[in-house]
């Protein structure tokens, strides 16, 4: 990890120089067991581009049931923000940039400005944060973006275009597509209309675009592989490492 280099440059640079198109694998930090945590961030790092962590909570409104799952789990585990802070920079640097996908309540809770600072501290290139509206994120994003640490933001197909091409503009490494209007889980099928709606979110952005929620198969990823930067692994791999599987061969084989 540079220095030297923002979250934001690290994130658009990580995905950009990925074999096309980029694996972003997501897992709930703490589940299925505390002490997993940190030979599964080692095993996604190897095996994708950069890493989401979840940062568990009690009411994950756009995650459906496997997710809302593994948070369950992280709490029982008692998993905090903090807690997962001081893994990560005991683990140190894994060779991919880190997302930490989290609810507003968490973060607002540790405190905005703490929450900059430990992210600088332990190499967070960026945050993900789905009930935070843009119109008012600034209260985050600005001492994120000081102490090196993107805000991504989410798109969706219903986002109307002045707000699509705002969104795009304000977001950092990144542009988080969802890919159909609901929470997390389900396979979707990539559809003529998914890939209109990419290739426009393509357009209007300045930075790489990666699609989320519902990727779980190599025909997916192909089929989003001309229109997507990346693709965000999220529930098949929680339920991959639930089952006690190697996710990191699951994530091989959908490029392969």
């Amino acid at each position: 990890m540079s220095k030297s280099s923002t979250g934001a440059e690290r994130l658009r640079s990580a995905i950009l120089n990925a074999r096309q198109p980029a694996l972003l694998p997501f897992f709930t930090a703490g589940h299925p067991r505390r002490e997993d945590f940190h030979a599964i961030l080692d095993m996604l790092a190897a095996a994708g581009d950069a890493v989401e962590i979840g940062v568990p909570f009690s009411d994950p409104m756009a995650d459906g049931v496997t997710i809302q799952r593994a948070s369950e789990t992280a709490l029982a585990n008692r998993v905090s923000l903090n807690w997962i802070l001081d893994e990560l920079q005991a683990h140190g640097d894994p060779g991919v940039p880190l997302v930490l996908m989290s609810y507003y309540n968490p973060l607002l809770a540790y405190g905005l400005e703490s929450l900059a600072t430990r992210c600088g501290e332990c190499g967070v290139a960026g945050l993900i944060v789905p009930d935070l509206p843009w119109e008012e994120c600034a209260a985050a994003r600005a001492p994120l973006q000081k102490h090196g640490a993107a805000l991504v933001q989410m798109v969706t197909p219903a986002t109307p275009d002045d707000r699509l091409r705002a969104l795009c503009q304000a977001s950092g490494g990144f542009v988080y597509a969802v890919t159909a209007t609901g929470v997390t889980g389900g396979e979707r099928e990539v559809s003529a209309e998914m890939t209109g709606y990419m290739q426009k979110v393509s357009e209007y952005s300045g930075l790489p675009v990666c699609a989320g929620f519902g990727v779980r198969s190599a025909q997916q990823v192909r089929a989003l592989s001309g229109v997507a930067d990346g693709v965000i692994v999220g529930s098949a791999v929680v339920d991959c490492l639930e089952r006690g599987e190697d996710a990191g061969a699951f994530l091989r084989q959908l490029r392969d």
